[in-house]
């Protein structure tokens, strides 16, 4: 549902879209901020402005994050992505934690027992949208989680984030985007294209923004909780009993979207979650009635949307099957190292992403006409399978930042063959000014910064990262952010002037640049 200008007619947000950076006087709205150059400017080429709002107004400031800001920006040579860099790593705590209860007053969470009102919690907008979207919000603070070990302030950030999403998911384990929980004080949204829809299970709109089912979103709260857990140690979160119950949901959830269309009598089984909507945009609603295509037994998950908020054609997202596969393992590995009391959930986690990973890898792949076998990007256990990639994380092209597969796997190889090809995948488009991997969401001819950043980050070529970092840095259209998408031969014609996962994963995409390629900026 993340809208763009082509469709931003069709698009009602009331109450808090014009969300002030804190409650200070001064302090503008950042979706004002972000579509105007502020200066100094950088002395390069591209005169990138300064667009980190002033400190009294950013809405989470850690002192650890802030000495890596320094230390590599200190680092780099390149004076437009000194500008850049600033601008982008440190955007997602600037401007996107609308609410944050550390839990030192004796906070104020969901639960009746001391400890779980004492617990943190962290309500993180998108950018432009005021919700919360599971996916998006873990990908916005997946840069800052190695820096919790040094930064306690931070450290509750993180866990108040697992905390809030692990209240969404408790509440309503199918949507992938909430409001802002009723003790925040903020006022929740209206979703203007959230109407003339019809969900099952039916959702209370004072708490969920959107109700699209989609199995990244359960992935990425698994990767939220793995990763804090590997970087700090800590994995007392998983005592909660709203972490328990938003677990045991999901993973039910997850056993229910195995299941086939037909049962063993060849009768239909009725769907269990379905999302139908009156729409001139057909990505904005499902087949057959808002189930979704009939799919077989494959082991793995049917999904009815996509990273992108777009309806699935086909019942099997491959990459985000793959996705959950791969957190289900790291849930396994945790869940094992707290005691006998969380034995069982162990060993089910690391049973169900086997039997998932087993069914990407036999019912997951097709063999292409050039390239031989492949990835899907979406299959049904018919034999049909949609060869493409999008933009959007969970993508083909990130399956070895995710942990699915190594980066050198013959596999993945032929499949980033077939994704960054414009011959091979149709939402890949090469312009005058940007070439790269766009989405049904934006249309023909736009690529995605998100998909520049993450062929960066999946490539172990130094000339092929140099050239997206170069792309990277010139198409922000004089505004020194990343965009949700470009117009491939004008990179002035953009959609989101404020887009904070796609900072995020540039500004880690420079951390990880510099490390791997010291002097490439």
């Amino acid at each position: 549902m993340r809208h763009n200008v082509l469709a931003a007619a069709s698009l009602v947000l009331l109450a808090n879209t014009a969300l002030t950076l804190c409650s200070q006087a001064g302090c503008p709205s950042y979706t004002e901020y972000s579509s105007v150059a502020h200066g100094p400017f950088s002395a390069g080429k591209y005169r990138i402005p300064s667009m980190r709002p002033p400190r009294r107004c950013r809405t989470f400031v850690s002192a650890a994050v802030e000495r890596v800001v320094e230390d590599v920006t200190a680092a780099i040579a390149d004076p437009d992505w000194k500008h850049l860099f600033g601008n982008t790593f440190g955007n997602t705590l600037d401007t996107t934690v609308a609410w944050h209860d550390d839990g030192s007053n004796g906070g104020s969470g969901s639960g009746n027992s001391t400890k779980e009102r004492q617990a943190p919690y962290t309500f993180l907008i998108t950018g432009d949208i005021t919700a919360q979207w599971i996916r998006d919000s873990t990908n916005q603070m997946m840069p800052y989680i190695a820096y919790a070990a040094d930064d306690e302030a931070l450290a509750r950030l993180v866990l108040g984030l697992i905390n809030m999403q692990a209240e969404e998911l408790a509440a309503y384990p199918y949507g992938n985007a909430f409001q802002p929980p009723a003790r925040s004080g903020l006022t929740p949204s209206r979703n203007g294209i959230g109407v003339d829809v019809r969900v099952t299970p039916a959702y209370d709109s004072s708490v969920v923004f959107e109700a699209k089912f989609e199995i990244d979103s359960f992935a990425s709260f698994f990767q939220l909780g793995n990763r804090y857990w590997a970087a700090t140690g800590d994995a007392a979160f998983a005592e909660s009993e709203t972490w328990q119950t938003a677990v045991a949901a999901i993973l039910a959830v997850v056993r229910q979207q195995q299941q086939p269309t037909f049962g063993a009598d060849n009768r239909p089984n009725r769907p269990a979650v379905t999302y139908a909507r009156k729409t001139w945009t057909a990505t904005e609603t499902q087949f057959v009635g808002g189930g979704g295509n009939p799919a077989k037994r494959t082991g793995m998950v049917r999904t009815l949307f996509r990273p992108s908020d777009d309806a699935t054609v086909l019942p099997f997202l491959v990459p985000a099957n793959a996705f959950l596969a791969a957190e289900l393992r790291g849930l396994g590995e945790m869940l094992g190292t707290l005691g006998a009391a969380h034995a069982d959930a162990a060993r089910e986690a690391t049973a169900l992403g086997a039997e998932i990973r087993r069914g990407v890898m036999q019912h997951g792949t097709a063999q292409h006409p050039t390239l031989g076998r492949v990835l899907a990007y979406e299959t049904d256990g018919y034999g049909s399978a949609l060869l493409m990639d999008d933009a959007n994380g969970p993508s083909l092209l990130a399956l070895p930042l995710l942990g699915f597969i190594g980066a050198d796997d013959p596999l993945y190889l032929r499949t980033r063959e077939m994704v960054l090809s414009a011959d091979h995948n149709p939402w890949f488009f090469v312009g005058s000014a940007a070439t790269g991997v766009g989405s049904p969401h934006t249309g023909v001819a736009r690529v995605w910064p998100m998909a520049v950043a993450m062929r960066a980050l999946t490539s172990a070529n130094r000339t092929e990262v140099a050239e997206c970092l170069d792309q990277l840095k010139a198409t922000t259209a004089g505004l020194g952010l990343m965009h949700e998408s470009v117009n491939a031969a004008s990179p002035a014609d953009y959609t989101r002037s404020w887009f904070a996962w796609c900072n995020s994963l540039v500004g880690q995409l420079v951390v990880d640049a510099l490390a791997r390629f010291p002097g490439i900026i």
